[in-house]
């Protein structure tokens, strides 16, 4: 059914998760690039008003924006950031798993109910987990997402960033911006993983382990769903870790309502869904490729595992035979 049936515990399911959501990312990274450089951009009419205008591209598609990256960059440039972007990742989703494990094992061992979870249990218990994870992880985030929108000139290392994020306004406070957003936003991953759990049930109840192609099923139709629902959120939560635009005259926002108001009146409500293309499909393939790698990774835990007891007990064995032979010789030594 759930996580609590597989014998490997909080540590190995988090290394799973972390394991299959780096692979993931990994081979969708330029698309997550990109759907952060749409969503932070504002649009051209409102951008190019007097003084204020911007010298900074503004992309029409994300076809648009990955050639346009490519041919000013090369390839290279649409992996800017990557190396921070993956360990937030590794950290994100090791921190959520881990949690959601421990939350979950915590709750089926003190609840008095019998059978499966409720939906909204499961919903319950990854908001926890996600609430978690944020709180440990969140500054790589906003690292990450500063990175991502700088310019080719102004771009800097992982650590120059972070000293840029620290020496504004915020101050340390600066690595925590949009932690409210991200704290809200903790529905995502909890209706992805509680619809994950809901649609396994449904279509697959009483299989252990599924098939690449099922677990990859699964997680992509979870995810858009998660997606749908929180993509406002989502685009407010990265205009608070981003610079302002240059409309704002360098004065960042205060909460991610207040971003939420700058993208209605200056683009209107459909510009809360700016970038969904590539964030649904970076969503369905970073889910369906993490929870199918995810499943292999716990399997190969449980495989080890048994492999590990196995060896340990013809060891005991070969002991308890040693020691066995060993009685039987000293009476005849003592003879």
């Amino acid at each position: 059914m759930g996580a609590q049936s597989k014998p490997i515990g909080p540590w190995g399911l988090a290394t799973a998760g972390a394991a299959g959501a780096v692979f993931a990312n990994t081979l969708v990274y330029p698309l997550d690039l990109v759907k952060t450089k749409l969503q932070v951009q504002v649009k051209q009419a409102a951008s190019e008003k007097g003084e204020h205008a911007s010298d900074e591209p503004h992309y029409k598609s994300s076809w648009d924006a990955i050639s346009r990256i490519a041919s000013a960059e090369g390839v290279h440039g649409l992996y800017a950031g990557m190396a921070g972007s993956l360990l937030g990742v590794a950290s994100t989703n090791f921190a959520y798993f881990y949690w959601h494990s421990t939350v979950r094992t915590f709750y089926l061992k003190h609840s008095k109910h019998t059978g499966p979870t409720s939906t909204i249990t499961e919903l319950s218990i990854g908001a926890v987990a996600g609430a978690l994870a944020q709180l440990f992880t969140i500054p790589v985030a906003v690292i990450t997402t500063r990175q991502q929108t700088q310019n080719k000139e102004d771009r800097k290392g992982f650590y120059d960033t972070a000293k840029e994020v620290i020496e504004g306004e915020d101050g340390v406070c600066g690595l925590w911006r949009g932690l409210k957003a991200s704290l809200v936003l903790v529905v995502n991953p909890s209706i992805t993983y509680g619809a994950y759990e809901r649609l396994k049930e449904t279509f697959f109840a009483g299989k252990k382990n599924l098939s690449p192609l099922e677990a990859f099923a699964l997680g992509a139709m979870s995810k858009a769903l998660a997606t749908i629902v929180t993509q406002p959120l989502i685009v407010a939560k990265v205009g608070l870790q981003s610079k302002p635009p240059a409309i704002r005259q360098g004065k960042p926002f205060k909460s991610f309502v207040e971003v939420m108001q700058f993208i209605i009146q200056n683009e209107g409500a459909l510009g809360l869904f700016k970038g969904i293309g590539p964030q649904i499909l970076k969503g369905l393939l970073v889910q369906g490729i993490l929870m199918m790698t995810k499943e292999r990774v716990e399997l190969l835990f449980i495989l080890f595992l048994r492999y590990v007891q196995l060896v340990r007990s013809k060891q005991l064995r070969r002991s308890a035979d040693l020691a066995a032979a060993a009685k039987l010789v000293a009476p005849l030594t003592v003879k």
